[in-house]
């Protein structure tokens, strides 16, 4: 089954088989491994050209293991759990838990977690972004929302973790505007197209498991992300085995926070 996006309605979906010109990969990267983590963007890499996405890591965590992430003003941060259990301390004291498909969403702050035995038969596996925010919505103080995995809204394979797609909006109610990002889960062989609504001039896609095809640029595998050209065409990918990826749009905030 093929999904379109119509830009002009900010993600209601076209009816099965409808096509739109391609838009072609501009840049495709392997991630760099260090231990558990897998960095996928980064702001003295690509994260440039990513803007107002600055960071992303894929990571597996043994039970047990914990880290420590801080996060400077200006900057939130998105965490999807994939698999195992994350417990989370924030330094003003705050406890919680999420359980695979549930989300974080941090604001500026310091955070320690780590991987809950409870699951012993999974490593704690995340996707990690971190997200520049508006000018207005930066404070110095954490905040932190939680999002169980059923109150994550969905459009057919689409888990929507900011913005909106169809009638699936996003549960954050204090991340930035104007910004998708949504966790994609396809079947082997099936297919997924996307159009960015209109002033989205960057978009992106990271594969964490399995494998994407799109047929005038060859494969995006697993650790690999791909940034699309800046043109109006449509993204259509499909799926070599099982497949997992994480997909972003925006407008570029070229200037940064300079």
């Amino acid at each position: 089954m093929t999904i379109c996006v119509d830009r002009t309605k900010n993600g209601t979906p076209f009816p099965s088989g409808v096509s739109a010109r391609s838009r072609r990969i501009a840049l495709l990267r392997s991630g760099r491994r260090h231990g558990g983590i897998t960095r996928l963007i980064t702001p003295w890499d690509i994260g440039e050209l990513t803007q107002p996405f600055v960071f992303l890591c894929y990571s597996e965590l043994a039970l047990g293991a914990k880290t420590v992430v801080g996060v400077q003003p200006g900057i939130g941060t998105l965490t999807i759990v994939l698999s195992g259990v994350l417990l989370f301390e924030e330094a003003l004291g705050k406890k919680g838990m999420v359980v695979a498909g549930g989300l974080m969403w941090t604001a500026p702050g310091e955070v320690v977690w780590h991987a809950d035995g409870r699951a012993a038969d999974e490593p704690l596996r995340t996707l990690q972004l971190w997200i520049e925010l508006p000018l207005n919505s930066a404070t110095s103080t954490a905040e932190s929302r939680c999002v169980a995995p059923h109150e994550v809204q969905e459009e057919g394979s689409v888990r929507v973790v900011l913005g909106q797609i169809g009638r699936a909006r996003s549960r954050i109610g204090h991340a930035p505007p104007d910004v998708n990002y949504f966790h994609v889960r396809l079947k082997d062989g099936q297919r997924w197209c996307y159009a960015a609504p209109d002033g989205h001039n960057v978009t992106w896609l990271a594969v964490d498991r399995g494998r994407l095809r799109s047929e005038e640029d060859g494969c995006v595998l697993r650790e690999q992300v791909a940034l699309f050209e800046r043109s109006r065409g449509a993204i259509e990918v499909q799926a070599e085995g099982e497949s997992s990826f994480v997909l972003g749009s925006a407008r570029h905030s070229a200037a940064g926070r300079r």
